[in-house]
């Protein structure tokens, strides 16, 4: 007969995301999972599988967090300006309450840049390609060529991810320049 879970699964995950959000996934112990999460390893492996499990749907959890940004972003009718409010409002993230600074898809990235691991590569490739795609979306006009639009779309995904680590150091003035200067010349 199995034990009926004791804590809200929404609620342990949210805490456990936070924590690999300030931590990052290889300085997060299982002890501080525990602990953070406030269940204990039997209920976190019965639950998520591993560390590796919990960390997946963490940034499942992340994904859908910052969705309705997404959605605000594709559902604009305003072109570039979607992508420079989407910048704005990606950077506010980072100050409400309980979050922390930079994105966290943005810090998964550059941890497992050099590891092996398809489950987390594959969903940071399906993330940066979806966003891609978006900006060139919201890119093309009749002003501009194919190539042109392509290069400006990597060149905004290069500043989103820059945008995501200067959130971590500058303040909210420095990160606003660094926006404003991003959108002058496209």
């Amino acid at each position: 007969m199995s034990r009926k879970k004791q804590y809200i699964e929404a609620e342990v995950l949210d805490k456990a995301m936070r924590l690999f959000w300030r931590n990052g996934y290889e300085n997060t112990s299982m002890q501080m999972l525990e602990k953070e999460m406030g269940i204990n390893k039997f209920s976190i492996y019965s639950s998520f599988g591993s560390k590796h499990g919990v960390f997946l749907k963490s940034l499942e959890s992340y994904n859908q967090k910052t969705r309705s940004m997404f959605n605000k972003l594709k559902q604009g009718k305003g072109g570039i300006e979607d992508i420079k409010t989407f910048f704005y409002d990606s950077v506010d993230v980072c100050y409400v309450d309980g979050n922390h600074k930079g994105c966290l898809i943005t810090n998964t990235y550059n941890e497992f840049s050099n590891k092996n691991d398809e489950s987390i590569n594959d969903l940071i490739h399906n993330f940066m390609k979806n966003l891609k795609q978006i900006f060139i979306d919201k890119l093309q006009d009749s002003s501009k060529d194919d190539e042109t639009v392509r290069k400006q779309a990597n060149f905004l995904l290069l500043a989103k991810h820059g945008l995501a680590a200067a959130t971590r150091v500058n303040n909210r003035n420095e990160i606003k320049d660094y926006i404003e200067m991003t959108f002058r010349n496209l």
